[in-house]
């Protein structure tokens, strides 16, 4: 309805544009939108106020010349004009009316646009660590950022969905110690494991395959292991002088081979869990980028080098330097350490620098809201490649902090001890941990109550939408029970029996779901989309609680059933873009 508005609009527009009117070189886009009282309408626009300067005429005189300018349509009762120059449209019965049979017509499509026709755009998200299972934080950055992916392809755009593979560096080299350690451990060795390892059960498992398959050939004692190693901090020395020298210590004993078999045995392990994890929270990607490739390709001292011709690289006490105080940065960043070794903003620089080189007009990040102090230093670095910095988008998502029983869950990634996105998919299911995700904006915190969200009650957001789309299935068997032809007559026959208060409200808010789905893409907000099938959901319980479908009035059974088919159709579409399924029986 409301494309239909604006191409009536623009119709009048162009016909005063080729009339003089209005300047073509002034004429400005104006704002289509749908009244916050229904006295006033069912939409309106600010054509005639942002077109003033075009038309050198008050906004008034110029909204009633937009008035007669108006193509005759059936779906328009009326056009008013209120205030300074507003102009209201007062749509027709028949209007909503022709909404039942589109949605049942273009069924899955329904909602669905070619808006971004034509234009690539790329989600990162998630892109944890390889170092250890996904936890509930990650789980909300899958959630969200494959709803704002799927939402985007949804009004026309070209997704690409990306996971970018941090497997090098020293995180990577400290989990593959770790396992070493383990390993060790469970091959006989004493030896106090270090406070800056990965402690988590699933270290002890990776260090368990090793030892089964390999018995004591990667074994080492313990003196061996720790001669000479500076003490850790709990015996007063530097956690992260430890772990450096245990990192090097493991490599010069196994030697380059067994030391990157290891390596490669923790990568693989963890990151096969991230892609089986994630496939069963139903988020799928087209790439998963690997860091190391990005190195080995070049890319890194490319992105440096650039850096330097343009003059925003300096030395200074061996490091290399990257001016991004010059773009507003509250300090300049190293990208080469004094020992020669680039860091991970370097190579941050060489994939946002790699991203746009593949042609995408738009980057998407989904960040942990701790990245916030990362986005102007990215930005920075880009603008200094002589990039188009606007191209792209960091999206931060706050963490989840989980409830039971009205108490806070501790959580400790250090440790090892949070509550894994596994278990919480085992816990309250995948649907309702998919929806609950993005119930709120990313930017603001989320308290995800585990009791509520395995609760069958009407307080369940994601129950009372499911159970809405089971009661009209239910409803369509009790039909068949009773032997009732149910199968709909064509076209909008009959729907102008359709006069209940709650039909009326049903029909408006089946007309408005296009519109929710452009604007929760194009904010990027997935929560437009949640708040608006609870509001469908309960015009369907309200409705379903107030009047019977199946009547004896065979016009008035059609009508209704027609209503409440299509119903199921956007309860359906909504819910599969949100990832959650739309059962048939509760």
């Amino acid at each position: 309805m409301k494309s239909q508005i604006a191409k009536l609009v623009s119709t009048a527009l162009d016909a005063l544009e080729s009339e003089g009117v209005i300047d073509a070189g002034m004429r400005r886009q104006p704002v289509i939108e749908r009244t916050r009282d229904a006295s006033h309408g069912d939409f309106a626009t600010n054509a005639a106020m942002v077109n003033v300067k075009a038309a050198g005429m008050k906004p008034r005189d110029l909204a009633e010349k937009i008035v007669a300018a108006l193509p005759d349509d059936p779906r328009v009762e009326q056009v008013e004009i209120a205030g300074p120059g507003f102009i209201n449209f007062h749509l027709s019965a028949s209007a909503y009316h022709a909404v039942v049979p589109e949605i049942l017509r273009l069924a899955h499509d329904y909602g669905r646009s070619d808006l971004g026709r034509g234009k690539k755009v790329q989600v990162e998200f998630v892109s944890a660590n390889p170092t250890g299972p996904l936890h509930v934080g990650h789980g909300r950055g899958a959630a969200y950022g494959a709803v704002v992916a799927d939402l985007l392809a949804a009004v026309g755009f070209e997704v690409h969905r990306e996971y970018y593979v941090n497997d090098a560096g020293r995180q990577m080299n400290i989990l593959a110690a770790s396992v070493w350690l383990r390993y060790l451990e469970l091959a006989g060795e004493e030896l106090t494991f270090p406070s800056n390892g990965y402690k988590g059960d699933y270290v002890w498992d990776i260090a368990a395959t090793l030892h089964r398959e390999h018995g004591d050939d990667y074994r080492f004692d313990a003196d061996t292991v720790f001669k000479d190693v500076p003490p850790d901090e709990p015996a007063g020395g530097d956690k992260e002088q430890h772990i450096d020298a245990l990192i090097e210590r493991c490599k010069s004993l196994l030697g380059d081979n067994r030391y990157r078999y290891v390596f490669e045995l923790a990568l693989n392990t963890i990151l096969d869990d991230i892609r089986d994890d994630l496939e069963k929270f139903g988020v799928v990607y087209e790439q998963w980028y690997s860091e190391r490739g990005l190195v080995e390709s070049g890319a890194v001292n490319k992105a440096i080098d650039r850096l330097r011709d343009a003059g925003y690289l300096y030395e200074k006490e061996g490091a290399w330097w990257f001016r991004s105080t010059d773009f507003g940065d509250e300090k300049d960043r190293v990208v080469v350490r004094d020992n020669g070794q680039t860091t991970y903003f370097a190579s941050d620089i060489a994939y946002h620098m790699d991203k746009l080189e593949r042609g995408f007009d738009r980057v998407i990040d989904v960040w942990g809201a701790d990245h916030h102090g990362y986005v102007p230093r990215v930005k920075a670095a880009l603008k200094a490649l002589g990039d188009d910095a606007d191209k792209l988008d960091v999206l931060l998502v706050q963490f989840a902090i989980l409830y039971r029983n009205g108490e806070k869950l501790a959580m400790s990634t250090r440790s090892g001890e949070f509550v894994t996105l596994r278990q919480l998919r085992r816990e309250v299911g995948r649907d309702a941990a998919r929806f609950f995700y993005v119930m709120r904006k990313c930017e603001q915190h989320l308290d995800f109550d585990l009791d509520l969200a395995k609760s069958q009650s009407s307080d369940n957001p994601v129950y009372y939408v499911q159970y809405a789309h089971a009661r009209i299935c239910a409803v369509l068997r009790q039909a068949a029970e009773k032997g009732l032809d149910i199968e709909p007559s064509e076209g909008v026959a009959n729907l102008e029996r359709l006069t209940e208060t709650h039909e009326l409200a049903l029909l408006n808010s089946l007309s408005r779901y296009p519109e929710v789905v452009e604007a929760a893409a194009l904010n990027e907000e997935p929560h437009q989309l949640t708040h608006y099938l609870r509001d469908l959901a309960n015009d369907l319980h309200t409705y379903y609680n107030a009047h019977q479908f199946l009547v004896d009035d065979a016009a008035l059974r059609d009508a209704r059933v027609k209503l409440i088919l299509a119903t199921r159709e956007v309860l359906r579409n909504g819910l599969n873009l949100i990832g959650v399924s739309a059962p048939e029986s509760m």
